[in-house]
């Protein structure tokens, strides 16, 4: 029996010895192996976590926002370089890193985006992450094309220490170049803190998703160790505390998807850049259209309040009104319509709120806005009805 399985294992052992070598895998497969592990980010595993919190991936995103096939994605294959604390090892490199960056349309118009993807380290910020960001922020500036960022980072990448604090400091220089040149949109789909906070907080807008995004410099246990106070993650920075009392956020929607639809929406009213005319769409409202209402909407007596929203929808194209900041400083109204086809700022007095008067929140408020039109040359329509400032120390 033992003559018999020596003879097996010694057949077996010159058949290995004389088939062939296995061949390394050519180039055109190592590319196809990355590309697949790039579109997989954090794995399967990860994935479907983020899938279980009612949240769609970095590349879903994206591919939700874009008209179809027009993404054109850059650095695919960009790995972070950290060498310390074990970050070298082959399993914690993730081509692309925590980030998909590239170019797009929205609509047929032309878009720069990133979206942070949250199944890799958290979505946190390397120098890798940081240099993708500021190369489509360059393109953005250099072709005159908005910057859309899906923002969904835990901050600083801690392994990477200064250098990634420094990607930061990258960014920030850019937002503030491009400010007034190109509009920056952010919208924030997930818990963002540290670092990843102050870059949205400096663009044109921010839009936030109720129940799964937060926005805050420190999370609720630091706050509790330095001021024992206790607070939740909603309260600190939820969708509620930045559009109703911060005035941070712009608008906050339902969820991932309500809130991408609405962003290529909103997308239309803007120019690519301060050189570029906001676009014309085809109006289908009769100029000549009768509105009885308005004969009646605003009271005789001086002290009944109305709805000035109401005027606005009466007058622009087909009661289209996108409000901006609708829940903070609600005592004036600003946002986009249309007249005629063309896109126009609104700002209007509330007399329904605090008489419409004038306090500083409402006075920031529609001063930020027509900052924005004034720079990239929306006209403005003005609705008045205002006793004056909220006197008061």
């Amino acid at each position: 029996m033992a003559a018999a399985v020596s003879t097996v294992s010694l057949a077996f052992s010159r058949r290995l010895s004389n088939s062939p070598p296995r061949q390394a895998p050519t180039v055109p497969e190592r590319i196809e192996e990355k590309r697949r592990a790039a579109l997989l980010g954090g794995g399967q595993a990860r994935i479907d976590a983020q899938h279980r919190r009612g949240k769609l991936t970095a590349r879903e995103r994206v591919l939700l926002l874009l008209d179809p096939d027009s993404f054109v994605e850059y650095d695919m294959f960009v790995e972070h370089r950290c060498a310390d604390f074990g970050m070298e090892a082959e399993k914690n490199k993730f081509p692309g890193d925590s980030v998909v960056t590239g170019q797009g349309r929205i609509n047929g118009r032309l878009a720069y985006v990133f979206s942070q993807d949250f199944t890799v380290f958290g979505g946190s910020l390397s120098g890798a992450h940081a240099q993708k960001i500021c190369k489509i922020m360059d393109q953005a500036a250099m072709v005159g094309a908005p910057v859309i960022g899906l923002n969904d980072s835990g901050g600083a990448r801690i392994q990477e220490g200064v250098e990634s604090l420094a990607g930061y400091a990258d960014i920030f220089l850019r937002n503030v170049l491009c400010s007034g040149v190109i509009p920056q949109i952010s919208l924030i789909m997930g818990p963002c803190a540290g670092g990843a906070v102050y870059s949205p907080a400096l663009t044109d807008f921010t839009f936030m998703v109720k129940d799964t995004s937060y926005l805050f410099i420190t999370g609720p246990d630091v706050v509790k160790s330095v001021t024992n106070e206790d607070v939740t993650q909603e309260q600190l920075g939820g969708a509620k505390t930045h559009t109703a009392v911060s005035g941070v956020a712009h608008c906050a929607f339902e969820n991932d998807i309500d809130a991408l639809l609405n962003l290529r929406e909103f997308f239309n009213y803007l120019p690519l850049s301060n050189k570029d005319p906001a676009p014309v769409r085809e109006c289908h409202d009769p100029i000549n259209r009768l509105v009885p209402e308005l004969d009646t909407i605003v009271p005789m007596e001086s002290t009944k309040a109305y709805d000035m929203v109401d005027i606005v929808h009466s007058i622009v194209d087909e009661r289209e009104f996108f409000e901006i900041m609708p829940s903070y400083a609600r005592n004036i109204i600003v946002g986009f319509a249309r007249m005629n086809g063309r896109t126009v700022g609104i700002v209007g007095n509330q007399p329904k709120v605090a008489s419409g008067c004038l306090d500083i929140n409402s006075s920031v408020k529609g001063a930020r806005f027509v900052r924005f039109c004034d720079a990239f040359n929306i006209p403005l329509i003005t609705f008045v009805d205002v006793p004056g400032f909220l006197p008061g120390r």
